[in-house]
């Protein structure tokens, strides 16, 4: 063990750089000031300056999710803290592995409501999965490694670590290495053999199984395994929003997305299954429409890293602890088993009838009767054109559904989304964050011009910082999915969704080309279908920037399927007041 005099920020830094940070995105402060200093002097971190705190906590999720490590963002105290609540939600929600850390107020200042005070730790205790405050600098470098343990093991998800001013200031001995201190956290990653025999048991016994994965089999790292347990089961599979990529979207076996705007065939393939094998899903209630209507002839296997997923939502009658990949691999070997055993599921009947589904209703789309650009043709083209091993990230809305539908996953990870809190403005500053974890790679972002202006001021940061993302908005004027529901549910009463106001129609507010201009990116246009692929191209070429590309698309384009919410997923409809016939091909 080694003992050096340095100040709490320098055991920060120092702390940070043992344990393998190499980029932190971030903004100083008065709180955080001193951690500042020493980060001057670091040669192996770089901090990217960005332009608002919750574009730090995007950035360090995108870098997080396509890097596999955790992801780190800085803030100071008060109003620094507190705009990275929405990204710390985000990723709690969407189990992304991330460090948050925070200057504090001196300590025994802390409670007196001093200037730019906020009980961080306290507001984000709901949405992190530890927090820290820190008032003392021998602490800090024991505290930054039970934060990054706590962060990427387990379900991974984020850990805030609030510092007091004082104690980054004060010097003390550092030690290094330390220990970790965390008796009760012990997660469990192997599965008990007795209930994935069971599973095993049921998946051959089955007569209408489906593989039902979640974002938990991309985070296990459990594609390769997935694919071998489809093809050995020969049973469907559908890949959450949040699992998109996790098995190929041109893989025979394929269904689809499920869930509120997902395909029939998938949506059919789980209300009408006998058996849900439920991979790292958690029962979302955007998968299950109205739960009591949702699967209901079907037993359920649920695997999950978390303990407090199982059973939460629906009834477990096959529960098993453990990480993904450990649980497929012994599925395999469990399933194996029972082939040998001359015990096989025979699923020609279902399959007749998924291929049906599958045949009769494609994802499809209208071309708008007005001659204007359709966004599904824009996003489907952007897929064609980047190609497969591009990282596409999208906002949250319309959009974000077409960017689903609509670009072909053929590996994991290649789509990152806010998936459970729905965040608009993810996208600018998670693409940001992903460039920069994958620096030769295409990242494009799909974006609403909603969601756009939520974020955009990132991308001076990007211009600055030299990380050239392409970023595609899908401009139709409006808060497009709130549009949608008013078109659908609220008589066409567009209340506060039409982003340009009546009396500026001919007017772009703002201009979205120049705008990219003046944060320094390269601005293009396109509002024709004739357009599209020598824009994309035009963008593709160009490496040394940051590309904005303004698709002026129709406002009444809509997302199909659709469940409407609080309604059985049985109810989807595949267009408005058009419903799928799900005896088709029986």
């Amino acid at each position: 063990m080694t003992t050096e005099q340095m100040t709490g920020a320098q055991a920060l830094v120092r702390a940070l750089e043992n344990v393998g940070v190499d980029t932190v995105f971030g903004i100083p402060g008065g709180a955080i000031l001193p951690a500042y200093d020493p980060i001057f002097d670091s040669e192996k971190l770089r901090h990217i300056l960005v332009r608002h705190e919750q574009g730090a906590g995007h950035a360090a999720q995108g870098y997080a999710m396509v890097t596999g490590k955790v992801g780190v963002c800085m803030a100071t105290s008060g109003p620094g803290a507190t705009n990275l609540v929405t990204p710390i939600s985000d990723a709690y929600m969407d189990s992304v592995p991330m460090v948050a850390i925070t200057g504090q107020v001196a300590s025994k200042a802390i409670g007196t409501d001093a200037f730019q005070e906020a009980d961080i730790a306290g507001i984000t205790m709901p949405i992190t999965k530890h927090n820290f405050l820190v008032t003392k600098p021998e602490d800090i470098a024991r505290t930054i490694v039970e934060a990054f343990h706590i962060a990427a093991t387990g379900r991974p998800g984020p850990v805030l670590v609030d510092i007091a001013k004082d104690a980054l200031q004060t010097t003390f001995d550092f030690e290094w290495p330390v220990t970790m201190q965390l008796p009760g956290y012990r997660p469990v990653t192997r599965p008990h053999s007795k209930q994935v025999r069971e599973a095993a048991r049921l998946i051959v016994e089955s007569r209408r199984p489906v593989l039902y994965v979640g974002g938990g089999v991309l985070k296990a790292g459990a594609s390769a395994e997935l694919k071998v347990l489809a093809e050995l089961t020969g049973a469907p599979v559908v890949t959450t929003l949040m699992a998109k990529g996790a098995l190929p979207d041109s893989h025979p076996q394929h269904m689809g997305m499920p869930g509120m705007h997902g395909s029939v065939g998938a949506v059919g393939a789980l209300q009408k299954a006998d058996l849900l094998v439920t991979l790292g899903a958690r029962f979302d209630d955007r998968v299950t429409g109205k739960l009591d209507g949702f699967a209901p002839n079907a037993k359920v296997v649920h695997a999950d890293i978390d303990p407090a997923e199982i059973s939460k939502n629906r009834h477990a009658d096959v529960p098993i602890v453990g990480d993904a990949r450990e649980v497929i691999a012994d599925l395999i070997v469990a399933v194996q088993a029972e082939h040998d055993a001359g015990r096989t599921g025979d699923y020609e009947a279902w399959w007749r009838q998924l291929n049906a589904w599958r045949e009769t209703y494609p994802l499809g789309y209208d071309q708008p009767a007005d001659g204007s650009l359709s966004p599904q043709y824009v996003i489907q083209r952007i897929g064609e054109l980047a190609g497969p091993d591009a990282y596409y990230v999208a906002g949250v809305g319309q959009h974000q559904m077409w960017a689903a539908q609509f670009i072909k996953y053929e590996r994991p990870g290649a789509f990152l989304n806010s998936g459970g809190a729905g965040t608009m403005g993810y996208a600018v500053p998670a693409a940001m964050g992903a460039k920069v974890g994958a620096p030769g790679t295409q990242v494009w972002a799909i974006d609403g011009d909603g969601c756009f202006q939520m974020t955009n001021q990132e991308l001076a940061t990007c211009a600055i910082e030299g990380i050239p993302v392409k970023i595609a908005v899908i401009n139709n004027g409006n808060l497009g999915m709130v549009r949608q529901w008013q078109t659908l549910f609220y008589n066409e009463r567009y209340s506060n969704t039409d982003l340009q106001s009546k009396e500026t129609t001919t007017v772009r507010i703002p201009d979205f080309v120049k705008l990219a201009e003046a944060y320094g990116c390269v601005g293009l246009r396109c509002d024709s279908a004739e357009d599209v692929d020598a824009v994309i191209a035009k963008a593709m070429e160009i490496d040394d920037a940051p590309v904005v590309i303004d698709f002026v698309v129709h406002q009444d384009a809509m997302v199909w399927p659709m469940v409407a919410a609080g309604t059985a997923n049985d109810d989807i409809k595949i267009a408005r007041d058009m419903a799928p016939d799900w005896e088709n091909g029986d």
